[in-house]
């Protein structure tokens, strides 16, 4: 099964790319989409879409797993994030039909057994789960690649957090 997992963000979208093969998750490829902070919203939306596009034709993903948002502060940072979630969550509906969505919560338990676990734990963690020699960079890729994992293990469950 091939599993793409993204990190939603406006200026910054993680993405990674696992196969599990006999329940082995393998890392087939990972980055980011940037989006230039001197272009308007619009055309910053136009590119997370195209690219995010290129990459579902690109990796043909069984099934795409998302980070939920989370926001403590900042209202106008928190509706651009959404404004690209948004564009991401139509992208990926329309081109695949298994997508599933993981609080930053989720995330941690799964890959350290604690909900609380700090960003280099995680980042630890995807390093040591797909046999990598170094961490993900840059953390956006990390992050999108250790919910390509959590979705990975939480497979046989799946259907609790389905969107679609």
């Amino acid at each position: 099964m091939r599993i793409l997992g993204i990190d939603p963000g406006l200026a910054t979208v993680g993405w990674g790319v696992i196969d599990v093969i006999n329940g082995k998750p393998k890392a087939v490829a990972y980055g980011v989409i940037l989006t230039p902070k001197e272009k308007k919203l619009p055309e910053r939306l136009l590119i997370i879409e195209e690219d995010l596009k290129t990459l579902i034709a690109k990796f043909n993903p069984d099934e795409i797993a998302l980070e939920e948002l989370f926001f403590n502060n900042n209202a106008t940072t928190a509706i651009n994030v959404s404004h690209a979630r948004g564009v991401i969550l139509l992208t990926c509906t329309k081109a695949c039909k298994s997508l599933y969505e993981y609080t930053p919560l989720q995330i941690k338990q799964a890959l350290t057994g604690y909900g609380r676990a700090e960003k280099k734990q995680i980042q630890e963690m995807t390093r040591t789960f797909l046999n990598l020699a170094k961490i993900p960079k840059p953390d956006d890729a990390a992050d999108a690649l250790a919910v390509a994992l959590t979705h990975s293990q939480t497979n046989r469950l799946s259907s609790s957090f389905a969107i679609k």
